[in-house]
């Protein structure tokens, strides 16, 4: 049986492509959970149609986002943090630190697409991956500084008013 699929499966084929595949697994799994359409004429020309649509799709959101990624190119995220000896940090930076650092400098960038191995867990100066397309990543700087110590203000005795 040819099938058309609509979604990504795993072992199969990418959204689009035209593939042979078992009766029953046609039949008992991919069509009725709409994963694909069966491989007619008619539906060949509106995937065809819809393969058009997400190429110019694709190719506008890769603009938006090689542009994004120039204007991220000079940004520089300063955190700071409280942090114990050898400048190891209670706590961590995480990606959420990140994005909401740079939504306070107007950009709206999802969290999911902030790539850490492993939070940052030190003071220093660190180069982060944004992933903004599957074809486009920038690099935003992040600096961690320590947070200057809460020092202590003198006690004043009270005073005795009658």
């Amino acid at each position: 049986m040819e099938v058309i699929l609509k979604e990504d499966v795993a072992k199969i084929g990418s959204r689009g492509d035209v593939v042979k595949v078992a009766e029953g697994y046609g039949r008992n799994y991919l069509l009725p959970k709409k994963l694909a359409i069966e491989a007619t004429p008619s539906n060949r020309a509106v995937i065809d149609q819809m393969k058009a649509a997400a190429v110019r799709r694709g190719t506008r959101e890769k603009g938006d986002a090689e542009k994004l990624a120039e204007l991220l190119a000079g940004v520089s995220v300063t955190i700071t943090r409280k942090s114990g000896e050898r400048d190891q940090l209670f706590g961590s930076v995480t990606s959420a630190d990140i994005a909401h650092e740079l939504e306070r400098k107007s950009f709206n960038i999802d969290r999911r697409k902030i790539y850490l191995d492993e939070p940052l867990k030190h003071l220093g100066e660190f180069s982060v991956p944004v992933r903004l397309h599957k074809d486009v990543t920038a690099k935003v700087k992040v600096i961690i500084n320590k947070e200057a110590g809460a020092e202590t203000a003198p006690v004043q005795p009270a005073s005795t008013e009658a």
